[in-house]
């Protein structure tokens, strides 16, 4: 079969590996049909992902048909639509004893650490996936992913209605973010971005202040939108030079700062804001068997993941659409890659 594999940085090939073949826990084997491009797939290609491994299948955005099944898979059957969990724990460590399996201290990440989904078979357990509604298609279904990505965030920020929001960064992340925030009724959402037009669409979509941080200072502004306190919530999703501090100082005292962020280049983080204020700084990594959350989320029409993919590539063209996400076309939001269909 064919696969997508990152030789090292900089170095994508289109390779032929052997097709899974299941056996013990490894109980169902799923042909791809769509994978989704993340900011972490590009940061594995150029090199700057410090939790990747070379050479790798990359891919962790998957979704897929049953084909085969072991008796032991009791979760799915032949012909199931599935997203496959892309998180693989111990389930022994002190993360995963504590109930947090996506910091497990042996944490094994599908297209991270093992190969991913960029091929034409998988072969997982039963338990890492989850049947995709009727009616939502197979490239659609890839925002799902991202999705449980926002609600673990908004998870770990412990969001109440009582506070306000600063989102900086409204790309593709940030907007699956900004899909969550919204469902817990904060008495403001503010986002913060570069783009005139991705700051209109999350106007659009529900945010109440946008504010340009190429032109604004966002700390100042953001409190000047909460009327001097600052927002009780700031997630960066922005994750660049910067954004951090940014996110620090925008926070009103008592709040919490969410990290998505996974560059290892130094940044400035002045201590005295974070004292001073009694700052929660929190990272947020994967998610925490948010999957059926996001699916229920779907069916219930309380989030709506359709529209959001821009562009869709061959699996086999994946160098033409790696290249694409990295001209910055202002039209991309989210690339998808697709597989062909069985002969």
């Amino acid at each position: 079969m064919k696969a997508v594999q990152i030789v090292k940085p900089g170095d994508l090939r289109i390779i032929d590996m052997e097709k899974p073949v299941l056996s013990g826990e490894v109980n169902v084997l799923v042909r791809m049909t769509a994978a989704g491009i993340c900011g972490s797939d590009m940061g594995i290609y150029h090199g700057t992902n410090a939790a990747a491994t070379y050479p790798r299948v990359i891919g962790h955005e998957i979704v897929g048909v049953v084909e085969q099944v072991l008796d032991s898979a009791a979760k799915v059957k032949v012909g199931d639509r599935v997203i496959i969990d892309q998180v693989t724990a111990c389930g022994h460590c002190y993360a995963c004893r504590k109930g947090r399996p996506n910091v497990c201290g042996n944490l094994r990440v599908r297209g991270v650490h093992i190969d991913g989904g960029y091929r034409e078979y998988i072969a997982v357990n039963d338990s890492d996936c989850y049947l995709l509604p009727d009616n939502v298609s197979d490239v659609d279904a890839v925002l799902i992913e991202p999705t449980t990505i926002a609600v673990q965030c908004c998870s770990r920020a412990q969001l109440e209605s009582e506070d306000t929001v600063l989102i900086i960064g409204c790309g593709a992340l940030g907007t699956r973010i900004l899909s969550i925030v919204k469902l817990y009724n904060p008495r403001a959402i503010i986002v913060a971005d570069i783009d005139d037009a991705k700051l209109a669409e999350a106007k659009a979509s529900g945010a109440t202040h946008t504010i340009n941080s190429r032109s604004e200072d966002v700390a100042a502004r953001a409190h000047e939108l909460t009327d001097g306190y600052g927002p009780t919530v700031v997630i960066d999703a922005a994750c660049v030079k910067g954004s951090l501090l940014s996110a620090l100082n925008a926070a009103g005292n008592a709040g919490r700062v969410i990290t998505m962020g996974f560059s290892v280049a130094p940044d400035e983080v002045n201590q005295f804001v974070i004292t001073s204020k009694e700052l929660d700084v929190r990272g947020s990594r994967l998610q925490n068997r948010k999957f059926q959350d996001v699916i229920d989320l779907v069916k219930a029409g309380k989030v709506d993941i359709t529209g959001g993919v821009s562009h869709t590539f061959d699996f086999r063209d994946a160098q033409k659409a790696f290249d694409f996400v990295d001209s910055r076309d202002p039209s991309i939001r989210k690339v998808v890659l697709t597989f062909p269909k069985k002969a």
